[in-house]
């Protein structure tokens, strides 16, 4: 595939990711303004959304180190461990929560502004994560990472496998990525619907969907069962499972904080 540079040393890859974080900072910021949150939010939250990046991405080399410690008993750490998403993630969503709650409030007017706005902080995490994780999953496709299960079915593609080299696989990143981008624009406009006292959590219809599809999809991603520390499953239906854990928790938090208010 085409994993040489293309542009000032960046390959294929690098350039989808690049071109997903500018898209994911611009759609949080027209949100934020949407929301009216004030100046100084908006600014944080473009700050927090850059740490969240940058740091994110040395969790993200952690992660994927200890995932192959798991298959493989040898922990190293190197710059070709690749970047695995949702290693970054973690890394990531743990420096934004630390700026947000203890930082955040520091540059606003009204010290609470970001506990108060924090269901919509989420909100707009559910919109911006699945854009940008539509735009790696390009990236990967183009890159030539690929987790498709071998097929000789009309929509085999040729790509290069991290298993068995070059082969005809099932485009599972050209698949996860139509769906990401769908998932995307289902959440915007639900965002730019769903105001008002009633509004129904996004981060919730996110954990659920991507989480169902994640582990559905795992079928043709062909992932080892028993790579992880749970021996029936792979870590796709892992990471599935701990999605779905994660909105079952926000579902039962929003329903707690509801009739709290009552």
């Amino acid at each position: 595939m085409y994993t040489d540079p293309v542009f000032l040393g960046m390959t294929l890859y690098d350039i989808f990711l690049l071109v997903g974080i500018v898209a994911v900072f611009f759609v949080a910021d027209k949100m934020t303004v949407k929301l009216g949150f004030s100046v100084a939010l908006q600014r944080i939250v473009i700050v927090g959304a850059f740490l969240s990046v940058v740091l994110g991405y040395g969790s993200a080399v952690l992660f994927q180190a200890f995932y192959n410690y798991m298959d493989s008993g040898v922990f190293e750490i190197a710059s070709n461990t690749g970047a695995t998403f949702f290693g970054g993630l973690i890394g990531g969503v743990a420096v934004f929560l630390i700026v947000w709650f203890f930082i955040a409030g520091r540059f606003c007017k009204d010290k609470d502004e970001p506990k108060k706005r924090f269901f919509d902080i989420l909100d707009i995490a559910a919109c911006c994560v699945p854009l940008a994780h539509a735009f790696g999953r390009i990236g990967c496709l183009f890159g030539g990472c690929c987790h498709g299960a071998p097929t000789e079915e009309w929509y085999g593609i040729e790509m290069h496998t991290e298993t068995y080299g070059y082969q005809k696989v099932v485009p599972v990143q050209l698949f996860e990525a139509i769906f990401l981008f769908l998932l995307a624009a289902a959440l915007i406009a639900l965002f730019i619907k769903n105001r008002g006292d009633k509004k129904f959590p996004l981060a919730i219809a996110y954990c659920f969907a991507y989480g169902l599809w994640r582990f559905f999809i795992e079928y043709a991603r062909a992932d080892d069962v028993g790579a992880t520390v749970v021996s029936f499953l792979s870590p796709s239906q892992l990471v599935a499972i701990l999605l779905i854990l994660a909105g079952t928790a926000i579902a039962v938090w929003c329903f707690l904080r509801k009739r709290k208010e009552k």
